[in-house]
């Protein structure tokens, strides 16, 4: 091959490889200016800076601040506000409005109830409150007759025992229609009625119905359970490794993850002591106030203070996050700052345990966000 070919070929191939490493060099600075930018922490201001982050300073402050221990659990109801409503007598139920959810007010009517053993039973009470009449009567005269001589022993006492039998069988049945809400009191036979209306025991509201429009409700059968809510409790649930830590009276704040601003306040007043199968236990909290938003079966979370140490602390504020870890940023000099990574602990009211030791140091407790968004361009939020 000719001199001059081999220059034509080699003097493309020499400038590509020249551009290429110019490129590579380009990428290679480009890559250590984004590195060395990642790792700058410290970030220097001027004056309309300054202003615009409204940056203040202040030292750690040494505060009591709480370990928490965080639980879950739901709301439960005791079985003493669990009311199961049956009809002593059974019979068909032909009208209620009652729904699920429904609120009731003790006294109100949550279904009318019918059957023939009804109006029966009031023919019962009736006619033996007739014969008891005239049997108290007979007994009367016979004891004029016995005292004057003129009657027998015997015919005394068959008398005395008729009326008494007689009263017991109109008690007896003075009862049986208390059972079912009917008065006896106000019972004739221009108010015999062959149905009969179930009120509510308790105000609450109401969690099942059981029954449909002309079914028949047997005695056994719970036709409406109701709930009383003003003494529902948190449930919660504790491991055997932190049952030690707590105790009765001790104080919980109780929230909810679709409102965990809202907090509840809730004290301790019993732990039971047996473990289940995964080595845990109950713990139940009494409400201190009643919400009407708050329902049985509602699951809640729930954080206790359960010990109280002098922490080194800063204001919530003083620390940022930034790709997983904990920063405070420290004033170098005039408006000049430095971001150092820190250890975080508990917050409580406001403040935040610093494990790292700052002392003498001045700390950004405002602005500091802003700082961070100045040093690394990150997004405002």
């Amino acid at each position: 091959m000719r001199p001059s070919s081999l220059r034509s070929i080699y003097l493309p191939f020499a400038a590509a490889l020249i551009i290429l490493g110019s490129s590579c060099g380009t990428k290679n600075t480009e890559a250590k200016t984004e590195a060395a930018a990642s790792e700058t922490t410290v970030v220097q201001l001027n004056e309309a800076q300054f202003k615009n982050a409204g940056i203040k300073t202040g030292a750690v402050q040494s505060r009591q601040i709480s370990t928490i221990l965080k639980l879950n659990g739901q709301i439960d109801v005791p079985p003493q506000n669990m009311i199961s409503i049956s009809i002593p007598l059974g019979g068909y139920l032909r009208s209620t409005k009652m729904l699920p959810g429904t609120h009731v007010n003790k006294g109100d009517i949550l279904a009318v109830m019918e059957d023939p053993q009804y109006i029966q039973l009031q023919q019962d009470y009736l006619v033996t409150v007739a014969k008891m009449s005239y049997a108290e009567q007979e007994q009367k005269r016979q004891k004029e007759l016995n005292s004057a001589k003129a009657g027998s022993d015997k015919a005394l006492q068959m008398a005395d025992a008729e009326y008494r039998g007689l009263r017991i069988s109109a008690g007896a049945l003075g009862e049986k229609l208390r059972l079912i809400g009917i008065n006896p009191a106000r019972l004739n036979e221009k108010t015999i009625t062959r149905q009969i209306v179930v009120r509510s025991p308790i105000t609450g509201f109401v969690s099942k119905v059981n029954g449909n429009i002309g079914s028949y409700v047997n005695p056994s059968d719970v036709l409406i359970e109701l709930i009383n809510p003003k003494d529902i409790h948190l449930n919660l649930t504790v491991f055997e490794k932190d049952l030690d830590k707590l105790s009765i009276g001790q104080k919980a704040l109780a929230f909810s993850n679709n409102a965990p601003g809202k907090k509840y306040e809730t004290e301790i007043f019993l732990i039971t002591r047996d473990l289940a199968p995964d080595r845990s236990a109950e713990v139940h909290c009494h409400f201190e106030a009643y919400d009407k938003t708050l329902l049985p079966g509602m699951y809640m979370n729930a954080e206790i203070a359960i010990t109280s140490q002098q922490k080194a602390t800063l204001p919530e504020n003083s620390v940022v996050s930034f790709e997983g870890k904990q920063y405070v940023f420290t004033e170098r000099g005039n408006m000049i700052y430095e971001m150092t990574e820190v250890e975080t602990g508990e917050t409580e009211s406001g403040f935040i345990a610093v494990n790292t030791d700052l002392t003498n140091r001045k700390i950004v407790t405002e602005g500091a966000y802003s700082l961070l968004m100045q040093l690394k361009n990150v997004p405002e939020e």
